[in-house]
């Protein structure tokens, strides 16, 4: 079974719920999702961290990476830029990149900032930047989406997003709930005409 690599990092958890609005579109699609996320990382670390979290998805390992049939990467923003976890793992990826393991595999990106001009854009673009390095196909969100034409609050053509409120306890809008759904089938559908097989 070709499967979709969902890889995000979630701190305050609304990544974690775009990650699954993802996997849900992979899944309409007609793939499978495989939700992964990445350990959060310290300056300086004392004790290491378990190889499962205490909930949500599971570490991703370059295993996962390896056997995807295509990729869509998740991160909160940080000044305008991915997370330090997810930007860790990818760094960790040379193996992948010198053997052309994700050559040819098609990719997207999805984030969530604390306000509207907090960096969405930026970030959804530094994610992009490793997986062209990767030789990956960046699938993004296109304006035959109506609700992209619709959102005040999160998603663009570069990815889905989400701007989750300088509380985080903005909900994710309907808008931004289609936008990520897309993007999980956009891949997935790419994906499968590559030859990709539920």
């Amino acid at each position: 079974m070709s499967e979709i690599l969902v890889l995000y990092y979630s701190r305050t958890g609304k990544v974690a719920q775009l990650a699954r609005l993802v996997a849900r579109g992979v899944e309409e699609a007609g793939l499978a999702a495989r939700l992964r996320s990445v350990p959060p990382v310290a300056p300086v670390t004392e004790v290491a961290h378990a190889p499962e979290p205490e909930d949500g998805a599971p570490y991703a390992t370059r295993e996962d990476l390896r056997a995807c049939a295509g990729l869509v990467l998740g991160s909160p923003t940080r000044f305008g830029n991915m997370a330090a976890p997810l930007k860790h793992f990818i760094d960790s990826t040379a193996a992948e990149w010198a053997s052309g393991a994700l050559v040819g595999k098609p990719a997207g990106v999805f984030t969530s900032t604390s306000t509207m001009h907090g960096g969405q854009e930026t970030t959804l673009l530094s994610m992009m930047l490793p997986l062209l390095h990767h030789g990956m196909l960046i699938v993004g969100v296109p304006y035959t989406e109506s609700a992209l034409n619709r959102t005040r609050g999160g998603g663009s053509p570069y990815g889905a997003s989400h701007v989750a409120g300088v509380n985080g306890d903005a909900e994710i809008s309907e808008d931004q709930r289609l936008l990520a759904r897309a993007l999980g089938r956009r891949v997935a559908e790419v994906a499968a005409k590559l030859g990709a097989r539920a």
